[in-house]
């Protein structure tokens, strides 16, 4: 086990990577967590806790965090650890974060995240936004200290930094989808049935790889009536650095529900495993309402205020559309959440955290439409997954997304997407017949193990 891995915050996407890399490495890792509660007091508390419950081993290599944890604090107090190669990976930046109120305890937060860079060998982001947005605001954000400020920290940080996308494992959802989304992949891009499954007839390998990594893009394909208001200054071709598609994706395993699961969203709880097709059979799919999904954890900083205003001035114009709203909630659930519900009325299709990754997929399959209004973005791990479940993406023209989606999937203002909306709900074969002209394959293990494996691998060193 040469490789200590570390999370602070073991829930969502956190809880991802890090089971992705103890399950590829296996028997040649540790897996060492704190479960995602109390986020704040993890980013400040946690080096102490692993002090004294780190393992030590005459065999860790390498030291694997994200940047919840302060690395400089555990370092200094297991110097054992601070020997090893150390890896800190950046899910999100705190230099960047959207506060609700400033307060003076929030800089120590982004202040640890500095420390971390510093004493890490090696400093990995998911996205070059995130990596920038940080190394760019570092010397605004010391100069919040009164005085005798330190200077060029950019400069000493930024030779360790590199991009490294969030690896997504992407299941296999062909059982989940309905049939007009694996008809039109079948009139498209040749897609066959082989029983339950689907495979490519006639494509050489990488189109086959690029078809299956994300119902991929028809370079062919015209844009569809009302789908794409031009946007200026922005380019719809793969964008420079992203990840090129290798092979198909891999399977995934169910996950446990998160220990981070609100009791608020247990009332829904009877509603969880639930079969939409069953509940959408009754009539031609093409003829149902537009169906509109939210993935996103239960926070002010994914904006859910955005989200609602726009969908019940939608129903107030009297638009029919289907809405699931997904994703984690913790211990305070913005009250957005409970008046949305009971206004939204009818139109809700699901509510809550579907803890079942299969129940999860096959919600996304069923919808048409997934929708970002962030306001903190740095890769956006549901987005991806939902394309790759064959919606549509509506995100903002910010943060991240130009770096992960094409133009035309970006909306500029929250009027703006409203007119898409409105567009979709009056014309949902619209969406439907569309083909989507990115590409997530790029995004997958698949294509990122290799790198990873070598960020983590270490040649011996004499001083251990």
């Amino acid at each position: 086990m040469s490789v200590l891995l570390i999370e602070a915050f073991y829930g969502g996407s956190h809880k991802q990577l890090m089971d992705l890399l103890q399950e590829e490495l296996q028997e040649d890792c540790v897996l060492c967590t704190l479960p995602a509660k109390k986020w704040h007091w993890k980013a400040r508390t946690a080096a102490l806790y692993f002090m004294q419950t780190v393992p030590t081993s005459t065999n860790y290599r390498i030291l694997f965090a994200s940047s919840v944890l302060n690395l400089a604090e555990l370092t200094a107090l297991r110097p054992d650890l601070g020997k090893l190669k150390k890896v800190l990976y950046f899910h999100e930046n705190q230099l960047a974060y959207p506060v609700q109120k400033c307060q003076e305890r929030d800089f120590q937060y982004g202040y640890n995240q500095i420390l971390s860079c510093l004493v890490a060998d090696v400093v990995v982001f998911n996205s070059a936004f995130n990596m920038e947005s940080f190394l760019t605001s570092i010397g605004k954000f010391m100069k919040l200290i009164p005085d005798h400020r330190p200077k060029d920290l950019e400069k000493i940080i930024r030779p360790k930094c590199q991009v490294l996308y969030f690896p997504v494992r992407f299941p296999d959802v062909s059982r989940f989808m309905p049939e007009h989304k694996l008809a039109h992949l079948e009139k498209v891009i040749g897609v066959k049935r082989n029983g339950d499954a689907y495979r490519l007839e006639g494509l050489p390998g990488q189109q086959k790889s690029r078809a299956l990594g994300g119902l991929m893009k028809n370079s062919n394909a015209h844009h569809e009536s009302g789908l794409w208001e031009a946007q200026p200054g922005l380019c719809t071709s793969q964008h420079e650095g992203l990840p090129s598609p290798l092979t198909a994706p891999a399977g995934l395993n169910k996950s446990e529900p998160s220990e981070s699961t609100n009791p608020c969203q247990e009332e829904d709880k009877q509603h969880l495993t639930f079969n939409l097709s069953s509940i959408l059979s009754g009539r031609d799919y093409q003829q149902r309402p537009l169906h509109v999904a939210w993935p996103h954890r239960w926070e002010h900083d994914k904006d859910p205020e955005t989200f609602f205003k726009v969908l019940l001035k939608l129903k107030e114009k009297d638009l029919p559309f289907h809405v699931s709203v997904l994703g984690e909630a913790f211990t305070e659930i913005p009250d957005i959440f409970s008046e949305a519900k009971k206004a939204l009325g009818s139109s809700v299709l699901h509510w809550g955290y579907l803890p079942s990754k299969d129940d999860y997929f096959q919600a996304l399959c069923m919808a048409d439409v997934v929708i970002s209004t962030a306001k903190h973005e740095f890769f956006g791990v549901a987005m991806v997954e939902a394309v790759h479940c064959g919606c549509y993406p509506l995100c903002p023209k910010a943060l991240v997304y130009p770096e992960i989606f094409p133009a035309e999937y970006l909306y500029s203002t929250p009027e703006q997407l409203f007119k898409r909306l409105q567009n979709f709900c009056k014309r949902p074969d619209i969406v439907r017949k569309h083909l989507y002209k990115g590409e997530t394959a790029g995004f997958s293990w698949a294509a990122l193990g290799g790198k990873f494996r070598s960020l983590l691998a270490a040649e011996p060193r004499e001083d251990l």
